[in-house]
């Protein structure tokens, strides 16, 4: 990629390394979007907000209940919530949004963007491992979770409740942003180059394994467990309670969650009426230089999602040898019709992506990251096992 050595803001003079000329904006580059007025919000935006390359986005209230999900196109949100009618859900105080309902939330920040920056949207990791399916939106939006360059407006996010229901209040914060500036373009060589540099995988034997590139980064699921363990995934119950998302280690997992053992012959079938939780083969390790996302569908590999959560942050599963990798925790439901899983067998696909700069903090505990040393993880609602 070209580089280039001007600040990424011509309106914030001010001493910067060598940037790339397109990529993701880092930490630092987010705060001074905040700064310069390009992401607003009516309460202050706290510096814990701000990840290593993206941003935690706050819900607002009321949330709004419809009938089905939908797309502003060529109105607003508000617009289109007028025409096809709400049911308003005060979020001033903690409210239950019901499994299997749709609800559209604003949200506090709102953007102003340049006009070569733009943004995608995320759920954050706890969240997904709820079985919450949620989407941005903006104004006059022709797709979710992308907002183009330049945007001007409120952000909302669609919120739907699959597994449990879920109590939430104003100001929680379950979606996330990265903001990247022009168009960069992931390729394969560049991932080579990375695993040349330092390993993108790691084996259970903390040794560096060989990563599987093909229009990214292959990732395969893990049916065989961890030593010393029969359990291979989780999946939902049906009628468990709903989850406070403010209370942290708190819920007995055995209401929730039915263990899956290890399957005699490595393969299980996966019904679509179910929510699954499952693991990576691959410990995958993410440079600070770079951020990751994980394709939550890929035909070409099965009719089957595998993340509702997919932003992998720069730093994730990387230590300097502290730490040789973290596998990917799969959120796994299939579409239609039952699937078969193989131990082993590629699922998805984890497409890497140069910051413009490296970030100046970086995944992990320092800044209270939840699932750096993760294996088989359930969301931190849950109560961990006791020592």
């Amino acid at each position: 990629m070209e580089l280039v050595s001007s600040t990424l803001f011509p309106e914030l003079e001010r001493d910067s390394p060598i940037l790339h000329s397109t990529g993701i904006l880092p930490s630092q580059k987010i705060a001074e979007l905040i700064e310069a007025g390009h992401i607003t919000a009516r309460c202050p935006i706290p510096e814990e907000q701000i990840q290593p390359a993206s941003i935690d986005l706050r819900l607002g209230s009321p949330a709004y209940r419809v009938r089905a999900g939908l797309l502003p196109g060529a109105s607003t949100v508000e617009r289109k919530l007028e025409q096809f009618g709400y049911q308003e859900v005060d979020l001033s105080r903690p409210a239950l949004l019901e499994r299997g309902c749709v609800y559209i939330v604003p949200l506090e920040e709102a953007l102003s963007l340049p006009p070569q920056i733009s943004a995608r949207g995320n759920p954050k990791s706890t969240i997904g491992r709820l079985d919450v399916f949620t989407r941005l939106m903006a104004d006059y939006g022709a797709e979710f979770d992308r907002i183009p360059a330049g945007y001007t407006g409120k952000l909302y996010v669609e919120i739907v409740p699959q597994s449990f229901g879920i109590v939430v209040h104003q100001g929680l914060r379950i979606y996330q942003a990265r903001f990247i500036k022009g168009n960069p373009r992931p390729a394969d060589s560049m991932l080579k180059d990375i695993d040349r540099l330092s390993p993108l995988i790691f084996g259970q034997n903390d040794q560096p394994g060989e990563a599987n590139i093909q229009n990214g980064l292959r990732i395969s699921l893990d049916l065989e467990g961890a030593a010393g363990s029969d359990i291979v995934g989780y999946r939902a119950r049906k009628s468990a309670p709903p989850v406070e998302l403010d209370k942290i280690d708190f819920f007995d997992p055995r209401d929730f969650w039915e263990p899956l053992l290890k399957p005699d012959q490595r393969q299980m079938i996966i019904d679509p009426n179910d929510f699954y939780l499952l693991l990576s083969k691959e410990r995958i390790c993410v440079r600070p230089e770079f951020a990751a996302e994980l394709v939550p569908y890929d035909p070409q590999v099965g009719e089957f999602r595998i993340h509702y959560a997919g932003f992998f942050d720069p730093g994730f599963g990387y230590g300097s040898g502290e730490i040789n990798g973290t596998p990917a925790v799969l959120e796994v439901r299939a579409h239609g019709v039952p699937f078969l899983f193989a131990d082993g067998q590629t699922v998805g696909r984890l497409i890497f992506e140069q910051l413009v700069a490296t970030p100046s903090k970086i995944y992990g505990p320092a800044i209270g990251s939840s699932y750096q040393r993760q294996g088989l993880s359930l969301s931190k609602q849950f109560r961990r096992p006791r020592c």
